[in-house]
């Protein structure tokens, strides 16, 4: 006589006048074999179907997916990654999800991971200190990945007390540490040549800039390639002001430079501090562009909607979460470099905040 499976699947077919089967009790310990005589095939039809293996048809998927639902199985990830040598989970350590930056970049790994079969999980470190760091990865091993993308100022990962996981892989991001570790990260310093030069070729003498906090590796490349561009064009660099990514400190520091009428043109590290100091120059009755010019950088989506429209520095998330990605897989599989660096190149998106300086009065 027919097995279960087999009259369920005539059933399906309208091969057969019985009544489908009541649902079976799902079994808490119900095994590949359990599973394999429901649907009427082989154990290894069964592995097949759990690791997406091609060489099934469908309706023998469709049988055998129906099993496991019938009697709870869910396949053993654990036992097979054991099989197979890897987990196929990366983990992603950052110190602040609150930034534009890490935000995007994360997202961008999560999609990209996706699309290679694996999972993320994230390692949120909550302090910047060694000792935090030393507790992220010593969770790794708990936590089973099979590579680390880090997003945080390396200098933490040097400390002689951290050891990292065996055969675990690490890409670093947003990082001038090439030397020592596989980096990703944005052209930071050709994106700010690029503001500073336009900014200079509109007419402005010189360019402030609102810099991002002095312990991040990306606010102080921008800040050394802002004082370089200068240099380059022979200006003087004028006083450095300091912001930390909020558009609050992009206000008070909007309110300073507002007060100055020798500050025509300024270039924020980020655009949220452009947007708080686009509104503190309104507030002071400085006009943008007319009085002063301002540029930021990222390109978040709504830069085009500030008022006005956000000249800024557009930088690729996407593309930095896949080459990300791309680079721990080709370490996993050693046929990657070791170490150095890779930069995705940035371009300047022109909107209306920028222009030529003022007249002077006659």
């Amino acid at each position: 006589m027919p097995g279960p499976a087999a009259e369920t699947a005539g059933t399906a077919r309208g091969t057969t006048g019985r009544a489908p089967a009541a649902p079976r009790r799902a079994r808490a310990s119900a095994s590949m074999a359990d599973v394999a005589r429901l649907a009427g095939v082989s154990s290894q039809t069964v592995s097949r179907v759990s690791n997406g293996y091609a060489g099934v048809t469908e309706e023998t998927r469709r049988q055998v997916l129906a099993a496991m639902k019938e009697l709870g199985y869910r396949p053993n990830s654990a036992a097979r990654a054991l099989k197979r040598g890897e987990f196929r989970t990366i983990g992603v350590i950052t110190f602040s999800l609150s930034t534009t930056g890490n935000v995007r970049t994360l997202e961008a790994i999560a999609t990209s991971a996706a699309a290679e079969g694996y999972a993320v999980t994230l390692l949120p470190v909550a302090v910047p200190t060694q000792d935090e760091v030393r507790g992220a990865f010593s969770r790794l091993e708990e936590l089973a990945v099979d590579a680390v993308i880090v997003i945080m100022e390396v200098h933490l990962l040097d400390a002689a007390t951290i050891q990292l996981p065996p055969h675990v892989q690490v890409v670093v991001v947003d990082s001038d540490a090439g030397d020592h570790y596989t980096v990703v990260d944005t052209d930071q310093h050709g994106g700010t040549r690029a503001a500073v030069r336009h900014l200079l070729d509109l007419g402005h003498r010189t360019v402030w800039h609102l810099g991002g906090p002095e312990d991040s590796f990306a606010a102080q490349r921008r800040t050394d390639a802002w004082r370089a561009a200068l240099v380059e064009a022979g200006r003087v660099p004028p006083p450095l002001i300091r912001g930390d990514w909020s558009a609050d400190s992009g206000y008070r520091a909007g309110l300073e430079l507002a007060a100055r009428d020798d500050c025509t043109a300024v270039f924020a590290a980020n655009d949220q501090m452009a947007l708080g100091l686009l509104r503190a120059l309104h507030e002071r009755g400085r006009r943008v562009p007319d009085d002063v010019s301002v540029i930021g950088f990222d390109d978040i989506p709504e830069a085009s909607s500030f008022l006005p429209p956000l000249t800024t520095v557009h930088q690729d998330f996407a593309e930095v979460g896949r080459l990300c990605v791309q680079a721990v897989l080709r370490k996993m599989r050693q046929v990657g470099p070791e170490r150095g660096t890779t930069l995705v190149p940035t371009r300047l998106v022109r909107r209306d905040s920028t222009a030529p300086p003022p007249r002077p009065a006659r």
